[in-house]
């Protein structure tokens, strides 16, 4: 599959991918991998929780569905990563409507279904904020 990332490239990157609809994450998986980034994907946040922790937070950005299986949820699975790890920059997807007001950076929101370039673009966004509050330091 070739990616039009618009000069985009995530070299050097961690990205964690939690998606319970397995097609869906091995899509994502690719295209980041296409994009030059490290990929790690769960189909739950318990799993992904424990592998978070284990790596002791070592990830550049986390995609995460907000409707998982299991009693942690996509927000809260980010709330969780943030307590310890607050400037990883995430990047929450939902086939469902949320109140997005409740959305904030370093969290970017992603409406399923998306494009290619939406995914992009908000990759693109999530990264880039990270890189402004890591400048304010």
């Amino acid at each position: 599959m070739k990616v039009d990332t618009d000069g985009l490239s995530l070299s050097g990157l961690t990205v964690l991918v939690v998606e319970d609809d397995e097609i869906l994450r091995t899509l994502l998986v690719a295209i980041l991998a296409e994009m030059e980034a490290t990929c790690v994907g769960f189909g739950n946040a318990d799993d992904a929780l424990i592998h978070l922790l284990a790596s002791q937070g070592s990830c550049s950005l986390m995609i995460v569905d907000h409707h998982i299986p299991g009693c942690i949820k996509g927000m809260e699975f980010i709330s969780m990563a943030h307590e310890k790890w607050p400037r990883v920059p995430a990047i929450l997807t939902s086939g469902s409507p949320l109140d997005v007001s409740t959305i904030t950076p370093p969290i970017s929101y992603l409406f399923k279904p998306w494009s290619i370039e939406e995914l992009v673009m908000t990759i693109n966004r999530a990264l880039a904020y990270e890189t402004r509050a890591g400048s304010a330091d």
